[in-house]
């Protein structure tokens, strides 16, 4: 069974700083995309509009939030990603201190809502 996640984040709204973050992330670290699917995460997405990003997650089963904080913390590639990340992401307005991505929550499921 997959479990699908969504997350908000802003991202610093310095047109330049916006174009190198899109360009980072069309060549995301072999080692990043590894460690992500390693944990379960089978399909991400991340969309933009201004500097407000919002970032889709599916996962097996295999999937924790805790196993996953685990690896990226054992992984010396995936804090040195996340250390050049905090260049350009900002916390939103919600978020606890020193978290980055807000899991958002679901207020409306069309295949729920037709039941």
């Amino acid at each position: 069974m997959n479990n699908r996640y969504f997350f908000a984040l802003d991202i610093d709204d310095s047109p330049e700083l916006i174009a190198e973050y899109e360009e980072i992330h069309r060549n995301v670290w072999p080692e990043i995309l590894k460690s992500i699917t390693d944990s379960g995460i089978t399909q991400m997405q991340i969309c933009r509009a201004g500097n407000r990003l919002v970032m889709l997650m599916e996962t097996d089963d295999t999937f924790s939030f805790e196993r996953k904080a685990m690896m990226d913390a054992d992984n010396p590639v995936v804090q040195e990603w996340e250390q050049l990340m905090w260049k350009y992401q900002k916390a939103i307005p919600v978020a606890k201190e020193g978290e980055k991505w807000v899991l958002m929550d679901k207020i409306f499921d069309l295949q729920e809502s037709m039941v």
